[in-house]
C-alpha cells in the first residue's frame, strides 16, 4: 500500500512568477554598444516605455498590458515585455495565452532565466512536470544561484516519482538558503526520503 506525502504548499509570493523589474542592458553580443542604430523617441519624463509599463505593472494598473504591448511594438526590453506579460495572462487564468507570452520572450531571448523560470510555473501549474522540469533545469543553468528553482524542481521531480533526485534538488535549495527558510523544506526531505527507504 502506498503512502500519502503531504508537501507543504509553498509561499506563493515567494515561489511563484518572477518579473523582470528592471531593464537589462541590451548590447550586441561582444558588449559593445552599437554606434549606429536609428533613431530613438525621447520621452519627457525620460522614462522609456517599458519603464512605464513596469511602474503601472507595480501599481497593478490595468493600463500595463497596454503599455507591454507598446513597449514591444517600439523593441524596448521586448524579451522582458513578454515575460512580464505572460504572468500578467497567468495571474487571470489564461494559461495559453501565458505560455505563448513566454515562449515569445525566450524567441526573443532563448537563455531569458525569467522567461524558463516563469513558463516552467505555468507547466507545473497546468500539471505538464515533464516540460516545467526541463525549464527548471534550463533556468538553474542559466542562474545557478537562484534558490525558488531547486525547490520547484524538487517539487516537480517528486510529482514525477524521480524521488531521490527530488531529495538532492531539494538539498541543493536547502544550501542556498538562511536558516529560517529551511524547516520547511527540511519536512519536505523526510518525508521523501521515507518514500525511498
Amino acid at each position: 500500500m502506498g503512502k500519502v506525502i503531504q508537501f507543504p504548499t509553498p509561499n506563493p509570493e515567494k515561489f511563484g512568477f518572477k518579473p523582470v523589474r528592471k531593464k537589462k542592458r541590451e548590447a550586441n553580443k561582444h558588449g559593445q554598444m552599437n554606434l549606429f542604430s536609428g533613431g530613438k523617441i525621447v520621452h519627457l519624463n525620460k522614462l522609456s516605455t517599458f519603464e512605464e509599463a513596469l511602474l503601472l505593472d507595480e501599481r497593478e494598473d490595468d493600463r500595463a498590458v497596454s503599455q507591454y504591448l507598446k513597449a514591444i511594438e517600439a523593441g524596448d526590453s521586448v524579451a522582458d515585455a513578454y515575460c512580464n506579460l505572460g504572468i500578467l495572462e497567468s495571474e487571470l487564468k489564461n494559461h495559453s495565452k501565458a505560455i505563448d507570452c513566454f515562449t515569445k520572450c525566450l524567441k526573443e531571448d532563448p537563455r531569458h532565466f525569467e522567461g524558463h523560470y516563469n513558463l516552467a510555473n505555468i507547466y507545473a501549474e497546468i500539471g505538464n512536470f515533464p516540460l516545467a522540469k526541463i525549464h527548471y533545469q534550463i533556468s538553474i543553468e542559466i542562474e545557478p544561484s537562484f534558490p525558488n528553482s531547486y525547490f520547484n524542481l524538487g517539487l516537480t521531480l517528486a510529482m514525477l516519482k524521480e524521488v531521490e533526485a527530488a531529495i538532492q534538488s531539494l538539498l541543493h535549495y536547502r544550501s542556498l538558503v538562511n536558516q529560517d527558510d529551511r524547516s520547511q523544506v527540511d519536512e519536505l526531505i523526510n518525508n521523501l526520503s521515507r518514500t525511498v527507504q
